[in-house]
Order: C-alpha cells, then structure tokens, then sequence
C-alpha cells in the first residue's frame, strides 16, 4: 500500500470515523473491465469515487483539476443528484496522488464524459447499495423506500442515515450498468448552481497554489539559461551566497536557482546570478517571418485520414493556404509550486493538469520510487493546456531535495513564462474544392502540417529541470496523437458530407521552438481552417453562409445548433449590415464527438487603422446533458474571448536565437476595452444524453466565424492568424 493511502487510514481511524477501504487501480487496460462507464475504468471500486462514514459524512473524489471550468461545481451536483443529498452537505477532493484516482490529464474537455461520468454511476451504485441494506434491515421491498437528505425512510417514517448503513464500508466493485435517477425529476442537475470556486478567488487569501504559505516556507527562483540550448560557461555563486536572506544557491549543470528568507530577497538575488553567470549561446531558430515555408521544409510524416469517393475528379473551384503563428498560453499569473522533502517522501502542491503523469516525470527525475513523490493540485492562473506549471512543480522539487525539511516556494518571473513556457505549435493548411452545379460541393481535399500536440510529462524528459541537469534526461521523440481525437489533424475530418473527399495529416517531428498542448489542440486552426473555407465556398456558390453549411450537413443536432444560433442572431440571408460592419458564422462539433457550438459575430473594421471590434458574438451549444447551465455558458463565453485574443493579437516572436515576446508589450493579448458589448450563449439540453465536454468546442468557431464577419466587412479575405490591425489595413489598402 502507498505510505500516503496508509497515513489517510490512519488519520481517519484516529478520529473516529469508521475506515472504507480506499483502492486506487493502475491504468492498466488488461486489468479493467473496458465496458465500465467512464473512469471507473481505471478505478473500478465505488470508493474511490465516493466515502460515506459512519457520521453519514460524504466525500467525492475526482482524478480531473479544476482549471477554473467550474469541475467542482458540476461534480458536486451530479453526486448530490444521485445520492438525493443536499449539494451543500457534501466535500471534494480534486487531483491528489495520495487520495484520488488516476485520470491522467485534465484535458481535451474529458472531464464530465470521463469524471462525471465515473462520479454519476458509482453515486447512482451507492444509492442502490444503500437502499438494499435498509430493506433488509426493515423488512421492506426496496420499491417501497425512498433516499432524501442522506438518509433512506421507510413507509412508516422509519429514517436510517447513510451513516448508520454504511456497515463494514463500500468497497465494492462497480457494474457496467446503474439506476440512475429519471432526468425528468432531476432537483440539483440542470440548475445554475454558484460555483464553490469562486468565493475564494473573490477573497483572496489562500485560491491559488501562489498563495500557499507554509511554516518555515523558504522563497525560491530559477536562472533559466537565456535561449534554447544555451551552456553555462561561468557563475559566481561565492558572491550570490553572501547577499543579504539567500539561504543556498543550488546548481546541477545548467539548473541554477537561489533560495532565500523572503520572495524579494529571492528575486534580487537571481537578477544578482542571473547577471553573475554566462552562457554560450547557438543561433538555431527559423525565419519567424516565413513560417509556412518553414514548416514545408522541416519535413514530414505523411498520413491520409480520410478517403472516400474519387477525389479529384471534378475541376477545382477554388483553393486557399491558412497559417497559425506559434502562441503562447499566456497565463496572467506566472507558473508557481511549492515543494517540501520530509523523510525522504517529497510532496509537491502543483497546478499542472496532470499529478500522475508529471509525479511519475518528477520521480524519475529525482530517482526516486513514484510511492515517495506525491503531487496535490491547487488551482493556479488558468491556462488550459502544458504551460509552465509542470516544470515549476520539478523546480520546486529538485530546489527542495537539496533542503530535506525546509517547505519551498517556486515561482517563475514573467518574462520565463513567456519565453520558457511550450507554445502552442504553428500550423499551416491547404485546402482545395470543386462545388457542382447544384451549388454543393463535389470534391473536397485538405492538408494540414503540424508538429506534435503533445509533450506533457510522463517521464523525466519533458521537463525543463531535467533536461537541464548535470546528467540530463533527453527530450522524449514526438509523436503525433492518434485519432478519432488526434492532435495536429484534430477536427481536420470535416462533420460536413462530401461525396468526394481526402484529408491528409503532415506530422513534423522536428521541433524548433519548445511547444506541446494548447487549448483544443489542432482543432482551433483546422476549424478556423474549414469554416473560413466554408464562407469562401459559399459566395462561390452565391448561397447564405448558413443555408450552405445546412446543405451539407447530416447530423440532426448539428442542424438545431447551427438553426438555434442563427434564429438567435437574428440572421437573415443576404441581410446588408451597416457601414463597416460585417456577419460571420462558422459551426464545428469538437472533436467530432464532443460538443456542438456555433457562433454568428457581428464585426466592426475601422477602415482607416484596420482596428477590428467584435461588436456582439451569439452562441448555440449542445453539450448533452446540462449540468450547470452556468458553467457550460461561462465555458463558451471564455472559449470566444480567448480565441478572440488569439485570433486578433497573439503571436510568439523570436530573433534567429532567443524568444523576444517576453512580456505583455512584446506578446499582447485582448484588453478589457476591447471586450464585445454582447455574449449571449443559448444552451440545448439533452436530458438523459452523455455528458459531452464543452471547454474546448468553441474556439474554433469564434475563430473562424470573426474572420468571415471582417471579410463581410472589408470585402478581403484574411488567412494568416492573427489577424492584426496592420494586416487588416494592408488588405484594405491593397
């Protein structure tokens, strides 16, 4: 048993509580039984899920983190929903090695369809479990009972509480199939429930892992060399060592940090190193001015996805190139943990988005057995993908091994985030049509070239500490992700019908700026890619943007999103906006399995500077089974506004040896002055339907559906993101 599950029994058998037997499951397929809903796939007891004990207090626990997409909130209801307890009444544990189950990463919006899912049916299991155990206790048929406020209550006013049931624990195995509750009497699931989230951040204090203050807490920071590949040549440590609160100053090869008494004393003291040590540094960046060039050159494997039909039968009509920029994640707060080594067990507070993959990382990195290394999640600046929050966890972790006892806090300065950081990767796609007579597309061929999506930890090699080591870890070889999700080529297979298409993946291996994933992978560019393409297509065939897209699509819920949006727009075909403003929309399902969305803009392009204003965005969304209607609606409220900023500002900039966007000026992203006048997000609920994740489905949408609003307005077309004032006004010019 891991030492941490140990003391947790321990502790709970010391206050009293009667101890569950608490089993945490390997992600092992072969040891799983692969038709369990969810995760309980790879943890298949009920309580791993959920703990009643013998006070009839009730525990849930997820593997997934709260990124500030509102999981919390969402799995809180579900459980209350089906144990028929009162949503307050109920405790969360979110991401902990030493307490929840493997769930990998939070990410590619799997946390409802992998957690909730989990959550939902061991609640619904436990339920039934219950109600059995007080039938037999009473004497009576279990249809003849009901559960209300955590207890179940017989005909005759008999109440036994979930605690006084509870017998001997629930360490029992879940079923593939469960009672779960009518949709239709759902009392928690479906309502705008406030998120238990935000008061906290509201009141500041203790929200964020950067607020962690711990007793005896030492303040540490890194000197990162100062481009890719760079050597350390010189430090003067002696000098760093004698200023004023620095504790140690730590070195392993290239690594070098410095720990002081307090966070100031810290920061002035690694300027003082940073201004101390020298590097020998290698020109090796490409040409940031020609990266579609770049990326045909670095090289490729070619893989076709998708063939149907005889594609490229019929005479082209049209054919365009769309480009993506590398982009950073942008995190307002720069990435932090706090790291203590007690006993020779290291413990790790961490935002990352996965504590299993990166503890594993961090103890190979340490060479420590992974029983030894526990990470706990703590919520940190959103990012939604890898930024820096990995490699600040075994920052924090490698400073600490060399201070046994003492608490460190770790956190990056800003212009490390933005230089340091993996970026979203550039991308490039070309795409060719034929459209009939009839005006629907007969031919359809899209290619899309992209390096992985994907170097999260795993192992010791993705991490920067790491592979900066006297004895480093190499770089782990990339790879592409497979489909139906996919990474470069996610959303690349188009939802439309098509009688005629081919779609071809080029995954480059080589990689010459430091990227992995970045909120919604490929699909943002390669939908961005298709709805633009789609508009072009459309004023080909001299048919409505939205009637064009209804032509050619199949699928009944995607018709009522795409419908729903329009209907709530106002849109109306051929409709003449007023001067210098501009309709877009633009349709994907996210992942092509995940949730639905579709966005109609409406753009204003100020035709003298070239300054675009998203005037209003109106959204449609049909994420199955609603939850917290709050929380899918804030999901696509965030989705625009940030694939707004990415698709009007963002852009990593590099000379042929360092980052240069190392700050707010140099790497601009969307102001409060900028923000629409209107939102309005209308959700379709399935009630009874799977969960579908909505966090990641609207960034594309908004993408492509603002690019087609400015070509509406300036009578250009824009291809290459981002979409700045200047390359607005050089096509209006032009």
């Amino acid at each position: 048993m891991n030492p941490i599950d140990l003391n947790r029994r321990q502790m709970l058998a010391g206050s009293g509580a009667l101890v569950v037997s608490f089993s945490l499951r390997p992600s092992v397929a072969q040891e799983q039984p692969a038709k369990l809903p969810g995760s309980l796939r790879v943890a298949p007891f009920l309580d791993s899920w959920i703990s009643i004990d013998a006070g009839g207090n009730i525990t849930v626990f997820t593997g997934k983190a709260e990124l500030g997409q509102g999981l919390r909130t969402a799995v809180l209801q579900i459980a209350a929903e089906q144990l028929d307890v009162p949503f307050a009444s109920l405790s969360l544990v979110t991401a902990d090695t030493g307490r929840t189950a493997n769930e990998g990463y939070t990410s590619g919006s799997h946390s409802m369809d992998d957690s909730g899912t989990a959550v939902q049916h061991a609640a619904a299991q436990m339920r039934a479990l219950l109600l059995d155990e007080a039938g037999r206790r009473v004497g009576v048929p279990v249809e003849n009972l009901r559960t209300e406020s955590g207890a179940v209550i017989a005909p005759d006013g008999t109440r036994l509480g979930y605690g006084d049931l509870i017998g001997a624990g629930l360490h029992v195995q879940a079923q593939p199939t469960s009672p779960l509750k009518d949709p239709a009497s759902y009392t928690i699931i479906g309502k705008p429930v406030p998120r238990v989230d935000i008061p906290g951040k509201l009141a500041g204090g203790a929200a964020y892992v950067q607020d962690i203050r711990l007793p005896g807490m030492k303040h540490a920071r890194v000197v990162r060399p100062p481009s890719y590949g760079a050597r350390m040549m010189t430090c003067d440590i002696a000098a760093i060592e004698k200023l004023p609160g620095v504790v140690k100053v730590v070195r392993d090869g290239n690594f070098l940090a410095v720990v002081a008494d307090k966070e100031f004393q810290a920061v002035k003291a690694m300027m003082a190193l940073s201004a101390a040590t020298t590097w020998q540094e290698r020109a090796g960046l490409p040409d940031q001015d020609d990266l579609a060039n770049v990326l045909l050159k670095l090289g490729s494997q070619d893989s076709t996805i998708l063939q149907h039909g005889t594609p490229g039968l019929a005479p082209v009509t049209l054919q365009a190139s769309y480009s993506r920029p590398y982009q950073s994640h942008g995190s307002i707060g720069p990435s932090c943990a706090v790291a203590q080594m007690v006993d020779g067990a290291m413990t790790v507070w961490t935002h990352t988005q996965g504590v299993y993959p990166d503890r594993q990382g961090i103890a190979e990195m340490l060479r420590m057995p992974p029983a030894k290394v526990r990470l706990i999640h703590v919520e940190g600046s959103g990012c939604y993908g890898h930024n820096g929050a990995d490699d600040a966890a075994a920052d924090a972790a490698l400073i600490a091994r060399a201070m046994p006892g003492v608490p460190v806090r770790l956190q990056w300065m800003r212009e490390q985030e933005h230089a340091w950081e993996p970026f979203g990767p550039a991308m490039l796609t070309r795409l060719k049509a034929s459209v009939g007579a009839e005006g629907k597309i007969t031919d359809w061929h899209f290619e899309v070239w992209s390096n992985t999506h994907s170097m999260r930890p795993g192992g010791a090699g993705s991490l920067l500490a790491a592979q900066h080591m006297e004895n480093p870890f190499a770089v782990p070889a990339p790879k592409p992700l497979p489909l139906p999700e996919g990474g470069g080529d996610r959303n690349a297979i188009p939802i439309y019908a098509f009688p005629n298409a081919k779609v071809v993946h080029h995954f480059i291996p080589k990689m010459p700026l430091r990227v992995s994933a970045m909120r919604a992978l490929g699909a943002y560019h390669n939908v961005f890619s298709i709805e633009s393409f789609m508009d072009e297509l459309a004023s080909a065939a001299a048919t409505d943007p939205v009637e064009f897209r209804l032509k050619h699509l199949d699928d009944p819920r995607g018709r009522d999103v795409i419908a729903k949006a329009a209907q709530a727009f106002g849109w109306q075909p051929g409709r003449k906006p007023s001067e210098d403003h501009g309709y877009g929309f633009a349709f994907a399902r996210y992942k092509n399995l995940a949730a639905y969305c579709a966005i109609a803009t409406e753009v204003e392009v100020d035709r003298d500077t070239g300054r675009p204003r998203l005037i209003r965005a109106v959204a449609a969304v049909d994420a199955g089974q609603v939850v917290n209607p709050d929380g899918i609606a804030n999901q696509i409220e965030g989705a625009i506004l940030q694939s707004m900023s990415w698709t009007l500002y963002e852009s990593v900039t590099f000379d042929d040896t360092r980052i240069t966007s190392i700050d707010w000026q140099t790497y601009p992203i969307l102001r409060f002055n900028a923000v629409p006048d209107q939102i309005e997000v209308h959700i379709i609920n399935r009630p009874g339907q799977p969960f579908l994740g909505s966090g990641e489905t609207g960034q594309g949408p908004a993408a492509a559906s603002i690019a087609n609003a400015i070509a509406h307005a300036t009578g250009k077309r824009l291809r290459n993101l981002p979409l700045t004032r200047k390359r607005i006004k050089d096509a209006i010019d032009a």
